[in-house]
């Protein structure tokens, strides 16, 4: 590999960005870029360097040799680049995980301190749920993170605070045969007797399983067994296409291909979302994105309980931060 007189940091953001995620959707997705314009950034570096980083087909993208040789040089140019930037009063990016690409109050909560503080940069991960994310919450690799606080761990708890955000309505996502499909929303009653999938198994989203326990107790309803994880549309699809089993989600969930989304109801349950991050966080851009969520919130009565809306007593009882 030829050495390069001088790399880009976006260019080597790129390349790191994509092998931690070997997915050039899900990275492009994570640094809210097009996928074409990653795709571009990433050739562009294999020329200055001289070699290829990645073997890419059809089906996975994996690094080549010389792609795991560069990328711990790529993450402390980075590392050191940050570092930098915060010595001359800079600061580095603010890290905030939105759980997964699909997810609107996320999204939308971003966009909006984004535009907030113009001159920061916050920059979006995919933890694919609070639990998975307190862990790097508390090791300083996020800042901040969305999800259920009443789900975690009573220790995960006492490192971390949070801003309810969002009372979320529910969802089921049902296979486009199903015999459901029909009814422009599901009363929970029409579920007894079937297995719904609620991320049973998945060690990153127990507060989701959770919340789905204390949802289907006493109605009848069966939780499914855990299944392999799904990372991205396409394995979403696959094992919906496999099991034929409903999925609980949330009513923005993504459209996904043959499959039909309906909301739930009577009850009305809600999903509780909260700004999550650890205990003495101080950030330039933290501030914007507080105000953002709050400004959502207020704007979109996003707490206002509906007629029969339902959450957790647990969830009920979790005092909310508002400093």
């Amino acid at each position: 590999m030829p050495a390069p007189t001088h790399l880009d940091p976006r260019l080597l953001r790129a390349f790191v960005t994509v092998a931690e995620e070997l997915h050039f959707t899900r990275a492009a997705a994570r640094l809210y870029v097009a996928q074409q314009a990653l795709s571009r950034d990433v050739r562009r570096l294999e020329r200055e360097v001289g070699a290829e980083l990645f073997v890419r087909t059809t089906r996975q993208v994996t690094l080549t040799a010389d792609g795991e040789r560069l990328l711990p040089y790529a993450r402390r140019a980075l590392t050191a680049q940050e570092e930098l930037l915060a010595a001359f009063g800079q600061a580095r990016p603010l890290l905030v995980d939105l759980n997964s690409p699909g997810l609107g109050t996320p999204r939308q909560v971003l966009h909006r301190a984004r535009e907030l503080a113009p001159e920061h940069e916050l920059m979006a991960r995919y933890e694919s749920g609070l639990t998975g994310a307190a862990g790097e919450l508390l090791a300083g690799r996020l800042d901040a993170s969305f999800g259920r606080f009443a789900g975690l761990e009573p220790a995960l708890r006492a490192q971390l605070e949070h801003q309810l955000v969002r009372y979320e309505p529910m969802a089921i996502v049902l296979p486009e045969d199903h015999r459901l499909v029909s009814l422009e929303a599901v009363p929970l009653a029409e579920l007894a007797g079937e297995t719904v999938y609620a991320g049973a198994g998945n060690p990153r989203t127990p507060e989701w399983t959770d919340l789905a326990r204390r949802l289907f107790e006493g109605r009848g309803i069966e939780i499914a067994p855990p299944l392999p994880l799904a990372v991205g549309d396409e394995e979403f699809e696959r094992i919906m296409a496999k099991t034929r089993c409903p999925v609980l989600a949330v009513v923005d969930f993504p459209d996904m291909p043959r499959t039909v989304r309906r909301p739930l109801v009577d009850p009305v349950p809600l999903s509780p979302v909260s700004l999550v991050w650890r205990k003495g966080l101080v950030h330039p851009a933290f501030d914007a994105l507080r105000r953002a969520a709050a400004g959502l919130t207020a704007e979109e009565g996003w707490l206002r309980l509906p007629v029969g809306g339902w959450i957790p007593a647990i969830d009920k009882r979790s005092p909310n931060v508002q400093k």
